[in-house]
Formats: structure tokens, sequence, C-alpha cells
């Protein structure tokens, strides 16, 4: 996998992921560790609640976007480290069955001030179900290695 640089990176470009199957026993799963909710755990409970059916937690499928963009086409040099986030909307609920993937699109590219060596890429990661609707749109601004700054 090539590792991209903050000279690598341009407005516009875009990256994109594998394909993710989500289940209920995943949903479960998380929603038990880290969102103990009713909508999250129970088929019954989530039918007569807001979202009409089991869905996944916005943080989970935050950790799942993670997951998928770590495991995809946009590599920066030193890794995906977020440094501050702009945006986070889930338009949609992630439900049992979704297959989802992550197209993320480069919105700025600057070097940083403080931070010889680094810079900052700020990208929108828009999670998407099978059906190309969002259920999740992030912008963050990812701390990036400059090529000058790498070990040679």
């Amino acid at each position: 996998m090539t590792r991209l640089y903050l000279e690598d990176f341009a407005v516009g470009q875009k990256y994109g992921t594998k394909r993710l199957r989500v289940d209920a026993e995943a949903i479960k799963a998380f929603a038990t560790a880290f969102d103990p909710q009713p909508f999250h755990l129970d088929e019954e409970a989530a039918r007569a609640s807001f979202f009409q059916g089991l869905s996944a937690s916005g943080w989970h499928t935050a950790a799942l976007t993670m997951r998928l963009l770590v495991d995809g086409d946009l590599s920066p040099a030193g890794g995906i480290i977020g440094v501050w986030a702009e945006e986070m909307k889930w338009p949609r609920a992630v439900r049992p069955g979704d297959e989802l993937d992550v197209e993320a699109e480069i919105l700025a590219v600057r070097p940083s001030q403080s931070r010889p060596g680094q810079g900052f890429v700020k990208v929108r990661s828009t999670t998407l179900n099978q059906h190309r609707e969002p259920v999740q749109v992030l912008v963050m601004n990812l701390l990036v290695q400059a090529r000058e700054a790498a070990p040679a």
C-alpha cells in the first residue's frame, strides 16, 4: 500500500473502500458494550422507538467507518490521525443487513504553521449503504506528514 504524504494530496481527490455487511448480532454486541439503549439491543423495543426497528448506534457506524477507511485507499503517511472534526451527522440509521462503504473526498490541504514537516488534510467521508444513501457524513481534519520530514 502506497503511503501518501501531504504533497500527494489535492483538493477534489477521491478515495474509496471495500464493503462491509452489518448484522443484528454485531449491532447488539457493540450496543451492549458501548451504547446500551433499547433501540440498539432489542427488536421489539426498537419497533416502538423513533427508529421503528433495530438500528446501529451512531458510534458503531463511526467505528465501522474508521475500519473501512483504514483498510481503504486513503492511506496517509503516519496513519489516519484525526485532530479535529468540523461536521458529523447520521442522516439515516444503519440496519441489520446493510452493506456499507465509504467515499472520501479531499476538501483542503495546508501545511502546519506550528509543526514543520506536517500539515492538515480536510476530508469529507461519506458512509453509504447498499442503496447509495448516506448513513454518516464526517468532515475531519487529518494530521499528515510531509515528504520532506520522512525518514530517509
